[in-house]
């Protein structure tokens, strides 16, 4: 298990972030816009400015402040690849190693030779994915990745997820607001607010029986126009 004790991040006198908890397997983190969520994902990814201060207390199997055990898929794929590269330049492994990332992913060895304008972003998506799976992360942290994609296209890439966890045996920590899609990844949930964690719990049970207004809410807005699981 990983357990994040305290995480902290503040500027000047103001607190950014202030939480606390634990990744059995895989975790949600949710929120409304301005939350939190995304600032927690770049502190533990090392991506915050240096005028930010950021205090990390955590229990882990594998060092977190290295980098090399983190992977992290970006919300936009169409912005975290460089247009005008192939995709086999965006790589660092050998070819022999970028056709079975691709494998892995559903995805045939002759994209490596395309640039990512000629991939839908459902393609996109799982190159960016098979680019992070390279370095073999202990932690994926994923912010909004299903964000972009039609329904079809987004199950697709959850199932995917789970599949490669069960292979590769990796951590995740989804950030989304999208509760509805992550009901068969992720077995917790811990809902954010102004910077502090106000619920959390089993993905079934919270859905089921939120304990705060705002956890409602949230809950409410996703699920609008459809059914999900208890």
């Amino acid at each position: 298990m990983l357990k994040i004790k305290k995480l902290l991040v503040t500027y000047r006198d103001k607190v950014l972030v202030d939480v606390a908890f634990d990744i059995r397997k895989s975790l949600a983190l949710v929120g409304q816009s301005g939350s939190g969520k995304s600032l927690t994902l770049k502190a533990l990814l090392h991506m915050l400015p240096q005028e930010m201060r950021v205090m990390l207390e955590y229990e882990a199997p594998f060092d977190l402040k290295n980098k090399k055990n983190l992977a992290f898929v970006p919300q936009n794929p169409f912005t975290a690849l460089s247009p005008l590269t192939k995709i086999k330049k965006h790589f660092t492994v050998d070819y022999e190693k970028q056709v079975l990332l691709l494998e892995d992913v559903g995805l045939g060895s002759q994209l490596l030779e395309r640039y990512p304008s000629e991939l839908s972003g459902g393609q996109l998506q799982r190159v960016v994915l098979a680019i992070a799976l390279e370095r073999e992360p202990k932690l994926l942290m994923l912010d909004e990745p299903t964000t972009a994609l039609d329904e079809v296209t987004k199950e697709k890439v959850i199932l995917l997820l789970k599949k490669l966890q069960v292979k590769r045996g990796f951590k995740i920590l989804f950030v989304t607001h999208d509760i509805a899609s992550l009901q068969d990844l992720c077995e917790e949930i811990v809902v954010i607010k102004d910077a502090h964690i106000i619920e959390n719990g089993k993905m079934s049970e919270l859905l089921c029986s939120p304990q705060t207004e705002y956890t409602k809410i949230l809950i409410e807005s996703n699920f609008a126009n459809r059914k999900f699981r208890t």
